[in-house]
């Protein structure tokens, strides 16, 4: 199999946050307050998957309210904040969905990522993941966390699938 027609009966994006939506960098206010930059091209993605019937999740081990917001705001409804065993709330959102794991796709950036990412059928990474995902993942995008590489996987899924808007 090469590697797009793997993407190609994907019917679920998992994200990690922190250094994929994000680029692993935070700010920190003098009041104590976290700050993250979130792209705006992933945004307009991840609501396009969710408006075309995509299941999108979200596991971080971040709590961020703002990082939450922004992700509810587009549409995403399953977001599990906090968590320190991705793999436990990875298998509790397929169980709840009843998900067939050959349809999955997740991307991570760091070693808590790993465990989720030998369960999936697509495990992808950003192009600046730890070197140690690089060996697991069956995808590695050519851009960086926060820079588009979530737009980048579920771009080529939609297309594949042709459920990309056209201009």
């Amino acid at each position: 199999m090469n590697q797009l027609e793997q993407f190609k009966d994907i019917e679920t994006f998992i994200f990690d946050v922190d250094g994929v939506l994000t680029n692993s960098q935070v700010l920190v206010t003098e009041e104590g307050q976290l700050l993250r930059s979130m792209s705006i091209r992933d945004g307009y993605a991840l609501k396009t998957a969710v408006r075309q019937g995509f299941n999108v999740a979200v596991i971080t081990g971040g709590r961020s309210e703002g990082v939450r917001l922004r992700l509810e705001g587009l549409g995403i409804k399953d977001i599990y904040t906090g968590i320190s065993d991705k793999l436990s709330a990875y298998e509790d959102y397929i169980d709840k969905y009843g998900l067939d794991e050959r349809k999955i796709l997740y991307m991570g950036d760091d070693l808590p990522d790993l465990p989720v990412m030998r369960r999936v059928w697509v495990p992808t990474c950003p192009t600046d993941a730890q070197p140690e995902l690089f060996e697991v993942a069956t995808y590695i995008s050519p851009l960086k966390g926060g820079a588009g590489c979530a737009r980048d996987v579920i771009e080529k899924v939609l297309r594949l699938n042709q459920e990309w808007p056209e201009v």
